[in-house]
């Protein structure tokens, strides 16, 4: 455990402040005999010197492994019950034309929840029939395209979307394959704004609502009902949550087959990762195992046949993979108050080293989002000092802008040394932000000793381009009334 106090509980003070934690770094992440980071065989301070930093780091070859051990698995597993299993990695994680790519060579389909996600995807060559689309407020145009594209499914999330599917798929003289989402009532083991399975949210409808809507979907000729889908929430550990809601989302199912076919069930994501030394994740082979054994079991008990399972995970593939460069750009101790011991005895303090980096929650917004926690490693070099207690703070004119809210670097960590945050790949660039005009981050991708950008960096020539104003006032013979250019 800690000897500072003002160290969480969950965090261990390190006998070597330069170890690398199993579980939290890209797969190819080692350090060299210099002591500097490495990721697919590249050094960090060379991928800092030639992209700069911020800058996110994905190791392509652990994330397209992740993606095509994650399938295997669970199809072995499903196989192994008596079913099939259809994997769609959750594009809003991460995705870019590259990764696309990946997970569609993988035999990953790919789940999308808006019109940009979806031209992404189609960049990408990949195939509308692989394409998953959910949301609670699809747009007439966003849906009207996905049909037109001939999309592989659409998630029906209100009442509202069945006449405005069905609608664009006789205009396009389709029939449309949708799922409905439901709320399963199963509250996940994770943060109350990742958990999206209960009542009282924005997503689909309740499982009582599900018949009624199903009969709804199943009068329109232009529409197919697939079957339901649910997602319990993110980051999540274990299947306890899974099993519960598998276990009510089978009632309704079993009933619905009454009425006609129910070939699939989706069951939706959420795998949790590694983002400091003290979490436990299931392995894939646990969670697939387990899930695997729970519909089966939920089958055999109620005399219905296995339907085919989906699952839509993100996180778990792409999280791992990535890692994030930062420069520090100052350091500062500060001396914080403790409580008295007793009366009589003095008050004590203690010491927290702020570290300032030249990023923040422009590029990870979800500490101040989540309060998620992350961990933190020098990166160019290594250093026998002892270990302090750091916090990595942005450069956002917020006091709520911090990366990592505690963990211990070498205490000699100093202005111009470079440190990785690992565990970045999933949810960090994809909500990433101008916040204080900062241009988002460049993604790269390393593998055998070579880089390429996945998606470029913004530069403050960038951001001005989008302004109206710079427009008008550097360009004299356009009128301050003319929008058409």
């Amino acid at each position: 455990m800690s000897t500072n106090p003002l160290a969480p509980e969950w965090l261990r003070e390190p006998t070597d402040a330069n170890a690398l934690a199993n579980g939290l770094w890209p797969a190819s992440t080692t350090r060299n005999s210099a002591g500097e980071l490495m990721i697919g065989g590249l050094a960090a301070t060379d991928l800092a010197a030639e992209f700069g930093t911020p800058l996110y780091v994905i190791d392509e070859t652990d994330a397209r492994t992740r993606a095509a051990d994650l399938r295997a698995t669970f199809e072995r597993e499903f196989a192994r019950v008596g079913t099939t299993v259809g994997i769609y990695y959750a594009g809003k994680a991460f995705l870019s034309i590259e990764v696309a790519r990946w997970m569609a060579e993988a035999g990953l389909n790919i789940d999308i929840c808006s019109g940009g996600e979806l031209a992404v995807a189609l960049a990408a060559g990949v195939d509308p029939g692989r394409l998953g689309f959910h949301g609670n407020n699809k747009s007439l145009a966003e849906i009207d395209e996905a049909v037109r594209m001939g999309i592989g499914s659409i998630v029906v999330d209100s009442a509202i979307e069945i006449d405005r599917i069905a609608a664009a798929a006789t205009r396009h003289g389709r029939v449309q394959s949708v799922r409905l989402r439901v709320n399963s009532g199963v509250h996940a083991h994770t943060h109350e704004f990742l958990a999206t399975a209960h009542e009282d949210q924005k997503f689909g409808i309740t499982l009582e609502n599900a018949p009624t809507l199903v009969a709804a979907i199943r009068a329109e000729p232009a529409l197919r009902f697939l079957g339901l889908h649910c997602h319990i929430g993110s980051q999540i550990f274990g299947t306890d949550g899974f099993a519960e809601s598998a276990s009510r989302l089978l009632g309704v199912h079993a009933a619905l087959l009454e009425g006609g076919p129910v070939p699939e069930l989706n069951l939706g994501g959420g795998f949790g990762i590694a983002y400091v030394d003290s979490d436990t994740p299931s392995t894939l082979a646990e969670l697939a195992t387990r899930l695997a054994d729970i519909v089966a079991a939920g089958c055999a008990e109620r005399g219905i046949p296995l339907p085919r399972i989906a699952f839509e995970p993100g996180r778990v593939i792409i999280g791992p993979a990535g890692l994030t460069l930062y420069s520090v750009g100052t350091t500062k101790a500060v001396e914080v108050a403790g409580a008295a011991a007793s009366v009589s005895a003095p008050a004590t303090s203690s010491t927290r080293l702020y570290v300032s980096v030249d990023g923040g929650m422009s590029d990870n917004v979800r500490p101040a989002l989540y309060g998620a926690d992350y961990a933190v490693r020098l990166a160019n070099r290594v250093s026998a000092a002892q270990p302090a207690l750091v916090r990595i703070a942005g450069k956002h004119c917020e006091s709520g802008d911090i990366v990592v809210n505690a963990d211990y670097l070498p205490g000699d960590v100093a202005p111009g040394d470079l440190v990785a945050v690992p565990a970045t790949g999933a949810y960090c660039w994809s909500l990433s932000n101008n916040y204080n005009y900062q241009g988002r981050a460049p993604v790269i991708a390393v593998k055998s000793a070579s880089a390429r950008v996945l998606v470029r960096g913004e530069t403050i020539a960038d951001l001005l381009a989008r302004d109206t104003g710079a427009l008008v006032s550097t360009t004299a013979a356009i009128s301050p009334k003319d929008t058409s250019r």
